[in-house]
């Protein structure tokens, strides 16, 4: 469908604000917005209605809301079950927009990587040279970081230098896990702990009691246990008691950010109710590098 610049403008913000509204937006609203008389406005609405993509409500809390037909007039997909993908500007949150898509325009000049996103929600909060960030996408969980250069209020979308890109595996935890994981016995003293962890170039291991896993002994806890004077202490004396564990289902992202909110080096894999492996915070960085 060919619509003018001025209803395709139009629709826009009535789509806009329509999705944040989820009511009927009445015609000196979307006048505002796009700096137009509210007469035009209400002209090209009559235009749009009869195209079958506007429809008028009546009554004092009436206006206009979208159809169905509009999504489809501006390319924009519609989703039963949608999730917000947010747009920060300057470390802000802008309310009531999210990414629709997301388009690469610069990938193979070696100096310069550009993108467009197109936002539902109301394009003109930003402005050349605002810092974005966008995600975590739903899937994917790809982040974003650029430089606003530039905005095309027509196709409410934003043109950006992309500074950063960051997107963390969503395949099971438990495919991450290593063939196999070295334990250091609780009973062992923290010369042959240390031997364990040297010769598998580890910097710490889950201890092992009896076939079960009772706790982490890492570097940290033998040099703190050196530098008090505790030399001839056994593993389950100086082990960490606090375990995490997840089960290996679980996206591989999650795991990171357990990383971070628990302050850990090492997270145990389950699966069935028992222990199947271990990954470390090194292991996730040789996985974010794996492509480089």
């Amino acid at each position: 469908m060919n619509l003018t610049a001025i209803q395709k403008e139009i629709l826009t913000t009535l789509v806009t604000l329509y999705h944040q509204k989820k009511q009927a937006v009445k015609g000196e609203e979307i006048a505002l917005i796009i700096s137009r008389n509210p007469g035009t406005v209400r002209n090209q609405m009559q235009s749009l209605k009869a195209l079958r993509l506007v429809q008028g409500v009546p009554g004092p809390k009436g206006g206009y809301k979208t159809t169905s037909a509009a999504y489809e007039a501006l390319d924009i997909d519609r989703y039963d079950d949608e999730s917000i993908v947010p747009i920060r500007r300057n470390n802000d949150i802008i309310e009531g927009v999210t990414a629709s898509s997301i388009s690469f325009t610069t990938v193979r000049n070696p100096n310069r990587c550009s993108g467009t996103v197109r936002v539902i929600g109301n394009v003109r909060e930003f402005d050349i040279g605002d810092k974005i960030l966008i995600g975590p996408t739903v899937v994917n969980k790809l982040i974003i970081r650029g430089i606003v250069t530039g905005r095309d209020d027509s196709e409410n979308s934003i043109i950006f230098s992309i500074e950063e890109m960051i997107s963390l595996p969503k395949r099971p935890a438990k495919n991450y896990i290593k063939s196999k994981t070295i334990t250091v016995p609780a009973n062992a003293n923290i010369q042959e702990a240390s031997r364990i962890l040297v010769r598998n170039n580890i910097h710490g291991a889950p201890v092992e009691d009896k076939g079960a896993i009772v706790g982490i002994v890492t570097f940290k806890d033998i040099a703190e246990s050196l530098a008090s004077g505790k030399v001839n202490v056994r593993v389950k004396q100086i082990m960490s008691k606090e375990l995490v564990s997840v089960k290996g289902s679980k996206p591989f992202y999650e795991i990171v950010k357990l990383f971070n909110e628990k302050n850990i080096g090492r997270i145990l894999i389950t699966g069935d109710g028992n222990q199947i492996g271990v990954i470390s915070k090194t292991d996730v960085l040789r996985e974010l590098l794996a492509y480089y």
